[in-house]
């Protein structure tokens, strides 16, 4: 189990990192180089700034103003897509959470949670499956959460590594991350925009041996993000 679990590790590493397939795996030690990698290369990016009163910015993105920030649940939620038999399952859950922007921003925390009693695939003999006891077990574990441990700005834009809790169980994940900050100036208020990307194990959801499900599921978290007054 321990070999598995470093394996996915490695795997998500080298795609964030490096943008190589998820055909390309490392072994354990690298992945743990990979993980001090990110960090150190947080620390060792410079910022600059060209325009007086504009916050500075990081590989093009402006700086985040630090604060508490909080999901809004209406515009926010996780969408996933799981491979069977050769044909796509998607599916979203709601998102709630929030976002702790600290200076330096690389020591920025967030925690996002799901609700697993109200994933939506369109069917409802599927999301009746989904919340049962083989896959999610919503009567048992109501939520799904990830909490952030590490931001880092990597050549390919911002990456954070944290743990995703699943059931009773954690593992170790990282995600790609593009940030948009709103226009203050639009009447809407200040607002941040966040999608992050990763890739979890389907043997997270499910311990059963499901020959046609594929071993790789695909998420895409879309937060909006309002300040938490």
């Amino acid at each position: 189990m321990v070999r598995q679990f470093y394996l996915n590790q490695a795997t998500l590493l080298s795609v964030l990192v490096t943008d190589r397939s998820l055909q390309d795996t490392r072994t354990g030690h690298q992945a743990r180089g990979a993980v001090g990698w990110l960090t150190r290369k947080a620390k060792e990016t410079p910022v600059t700034t060209t325009t007086p009163g504009i916050p500075p910015r990081l590989g093009g993105q402006p700086r985040l103003a630090a604060g508490s920030w909080r999901l809004d649940p209406a515009q926010s939620h996780a969408s996933f897509t799981a491979w069977f038999a050769g044909r796509p399952v998607r599916g979203r859950l709601p998102l709630t959470g929030g976002v702790l922007i600290t200076e330096p921003i690389e020591d920025s925390t967030a925690r996002l949670v799901a609700r697993t009693s109200a994933v939506s695939t369109g069917s409802t003999v599927l999301d009746r499956l989904l919340t049962g006891p083989d896959f999610l077990d919503a009567g048992s574990f109501p939520e799904v959460t990830f909490r952030s441990e590490r931001l880092a700005w990597v050549p390919a834009g911002w990456r954070a590594v944290g743990r995703l809790q699943v059931k009773n169980a954690e593992h170790e994940l990282a995600c790609q991350l593009d940030l948009q900050v709103g226009d203050p100036q639009a009447g809407d208020g200040p607002r941040i925009a966040i999608t992050s990307s990763w890739v979890i194990d389907s043997r997270w959801v499910t311990s059963h041996w499901i020959p046609a499900l594929s071993r790789h599921i695909v998420m895409t978290c879309s937060s909006s993000l309002e300040p938490d007054m």
